[in-house]
Parts: structure tokens; sequence; C-alpha cells
């Protein structure tokens, strides 16, 4: 076996193939990791060039009549809502010519509503600067001879089940980025209680015993359950999911505006999508006096989810099946995560505490939560030139010279460079959903 010292330490070179031909079959095989919709879903774009690192996107509230009695520039009044409608009458009519007196050539308060004087109403714009930067990160294969690699078995299926490995590893780590980073800029938190599930945008996440941080920004696991809730109540999860808490969610999301851009619409009214296990997807869909939503429900399922293998909507969600949703233990409030896989001797395999976490999280996904900006390939410019790097997790092969460790040039690796910025948009149209999967209580 080969082996090269590299900066005092002996690596390895040749462990991921096997050489002896006669111990090993033809068909090379290898395990695969399970695959979700984040990648399909999740929007994407280009990270813009010569701007920095950290860039601000600017989001408009939304915005509707204000009524405003006194003033003539709506700042008098902000907080009243809606129009102001007038009798016509009162204001080009006859009578109108009788209204008010004039003073100075203008009408006084009284003769506001006197001839040519409109009952206005104004809208007034609220904006924010939000902020996002680009992070990286880049995965490496182990060194690999090239001159062993000639007594190698097989070594061309050997290196196809290799590219393979790596490919659903790239897939896997994007999968990993996008559900973290959704998590983070999503701006509501529900958890699912059997006295009252509630939603939250503010959250203990500084440990000062008070519900004053913005959700959004945030990860699970900085947070305290304990003291997130109004007068720093408990809101750990104490109930499974339910259909009663996903409905108000719904018509959360309805009055948002959110349903002007959903992922489908059926009978007039917009479909959502979750992101949730099977497990869970089936609770809601089992669930007691809700099984008919399913059995009578032919609509047709949009274009964008169709490819996915979805099937039907269900009470106004489609239900994106990610079996590696994330799971947590918790004590006191504070989550912990247990990752679906685990290294035993330096493989991987399932973790069997997965199996038994007791809080679990689902996603409500909508396309103008946030979008995936990944930099282009970049060779160089004025008159300087190198090589592109493609910052999608694609892995290049690196045969790197080197006078003490690889004079021959046989020696390299596989490197692959991953990179990508979430741009936050209408961030209050993503719902992070806790729930506690291992009862059989479901949330109110």
């Amino acid at each position: 076996m080969s082996t090269f010292d590299l900066a005092g330490g002996t690596t390895v070179i040749d462990t991921i193939l096997a050489q002896e031909a006669n111990r090993i079959g033809s068909d090379i095989y290898s395990r695969t990791l399970h695959t979700s919709p984040w990648l399909d879903l999740t929007k994407q774009s280009a990270f813009p060039d010569g701007m920095g690192y950290q860039q601000t996107t600017l989001v408009y509230d939304r915005a509707i009549a204000l009524n405003d009695s006194n003033a003539s520039d709506g700042t008098d009044d902000p907080n009243t809502v809606g129009a102001k409608w007038a009798d016509v009458s009162n204001q080009f009519g006859a009578t109108a010519l009788g209204e008010g007196k004039l003073v100075g050539g203008a009408q006084d308060a009284a003769g506001r509503s006197g001839l040519g004087a409109d009952t206005r109403s104004f809208v007034q714009f609220s904006k924010k600067l939000k902020s996002f930067k680009l992070e990286r990160a880049v995965i490496e294969s182990p060194k690999i001879s090239l001159e062993d690699l000639r007594f190698a078995s097989h070594r061309q299926e050997q290196l196809r089940a290799i590219m393979d490995l790596m490919t659903q590893v790239t897939r896997n780590t994007w999968e990993n980025r996008y559900r973290d980073e959704y998590e983070k800029v999503a701006a509501n938190l529900t958890c699912c209680l059997a006295a009252g599930s509630v939603t939250r945008s503010t959250v203990d996440a500084d440990a000062d015993n008070t519900s004053d941080d913005p959700f959004e920004g945030n990860i699970l696991t900085a947070l305290d359950l304990a003291k997130s809730g109004a007068s720093n109540a408990d809101i750990s999860p104490d109930a499974n999911v339910s259909n009663a808490v996903l409905d108000k969610i719904y018509y959360q999301l309805i009055r948002a505006g959110a349903g002007s851009n959903a992922y489908g619409r059926e009978n007039g009214r917009p479909v959502f999508s979750i992101v949730i296990s099977s497990e869970a997807s089936y609770q809601l869909q089992t669930e007691a006096g809700f099984r008919d939503d399913v059995r009578y429900n032919n609509a047709k399922v949009s274009d964008l989810i169709a490819p996915l293998g979805i099937e039907k909507s269900f009470r106004g969600f489609y239900h994106l099946v990610d079996d590696l949703a994330p799971r947590f233990t918790i004590s006191s409030g504070a989550l912990t995560k247990v990752d679906p896989y685990s290294l035993s001797g330096g493989v991987v395999i399932p973790n069997t505490a997965y199996e038994t976490a007791p809080i679990e999280a689902a996603f409500v996904m909508h396309p103008e939560v946030c979008e995936a900006l990944i930099p282009n390939p970049m060779s160089g410019g004025n008159g300087v030139s190198f090589n592109p790097v493609n910052y999608r997790g694609k892995f290049d092969w690196k045969n790197i010279i080197s006078e003490s460790t690889n004079p021959d040039g046989t020696l390299g690796f596989f490197r692959g460079v991953l990179a990508s910025a979430t741009k936050p948009i209408k961030t209050e149209f993503g719902y992070v959903v806790l729930f506690k999967r291992d009862s059989s209580t479901p949330a109110t």
C-alpha cells in the first residue's frame, strides 16, 4: 500500500481502491443517500459580480389605504385603516357652494368638504433592508496514487463508483445547505401544543430570558423555547403536528398576501407546500375526521410540483416528503440536533438516535421567501487568466507537483468548491413548524 508523508503526517493513498482481483467481483456497488425536494424548489440565480461579498436587498412592506380625516398629507392619523368614502354631492353638488367660507382665497377647516375639496385617503410606504453574504465550502477526496491504479482491480468501475459517491456528497451538501438556510431566514416559528399552538416571530435567542429577538436570522438550536412565549412562557412542543395547526398557518399566509404566488391553485384557492417527513405526512392524512380530503381530492397538481411525484394536495398543502427532516432532543427548552447519519470506524452509517429523537421540524415553503445566489465561474480578466472554479460542487482532479511529496506528479485528489449566498426576500411567508413526533395527541 502506497503512502506519502505530508508535513510530518502519513496519509493512506489507495484505501479507497481494492487491489486484490481474486477477492472482489466484477460488479462494483455503492450505497446512496436519500434525496429531497430542496434541490428542485429552491430558486437559484447568479451572485452579482463586482459588488463585494456582502450585499443588501430592499424589501417593501405591504400597503393599504389609510383614512386621514384631518391632515392633508396622511401623517395625522396614519393608523386608521381603510379608505374614506364620501357622498359626491357634498363635494361637487349644489349644496357645496354654501358650505364653509373663504379666508384669504382658501377654505377654512369648516369648508374642507366644499366645492373641489376631496375627502382624501393616503398610502404610507415602509421598507426594510436585509443583508446577506457569500459563503463557501471546500470538499476534497483522499489522495490517490496513479501508480497504484495500474494494479487495482476493475479500476474503471471503482473510479466510476467513486465519482458517483462524490456526486452524492455534493447533492447531500446542497440539500443540507438549502434546508438550513431556509430555517435561518424564515420569520415565523410555530410550536405544536396540546393546549393551543402558538406562532412566534420573536424568541429568546440570547439567553436573557426575554422573548425579544427576531426568529429570522436565528437557528433552532440557539433558542430557549422555555422563555420564548408571551410573558416568557414555555412553548416547547408537547403535541404532534395536526391539520388544525396547518389550517391556522394557511389562513395567516392568505391574509399576509402569500396566495398570489403559491405553488398551485385548486378551486380558485392557493395551494402552498410543506416539506415534511413521511411519518408526519401520514399522521396528517390519517388524522381522525380528515381522511375524506384525500379520498375525494382529484384536482390537478401544478406543473412545478408534478415532476416531484406529487399526485394531489391535502387541505391546501402539497406534502413534499423529506425523510431527512431535522430532528432534535429537547431539555429545559433547549434543542440539540440529531443527525440522520453517524460515523463508525470512518464509515457512514444510519444514526439509531435519529429514529428515536422526539422533536421534528417541518417547513412551510414559499417561492418568495428567499433565493440562492451562486457565483458564476470566472477565468480572469485584464490580461490575467486562471482556471475557472465551478462553485456548484463539481469535482475536478488536482495533480499538484511537489518536489518533496509529489515530484513525478503521480499523486492527486478530487476537489469540489461550493459557494452560495441566501438572499432574504419576503421572509414573513416562511414558517418552521416544531412538533413532538412521538406524541399521540394532535396539536390544537
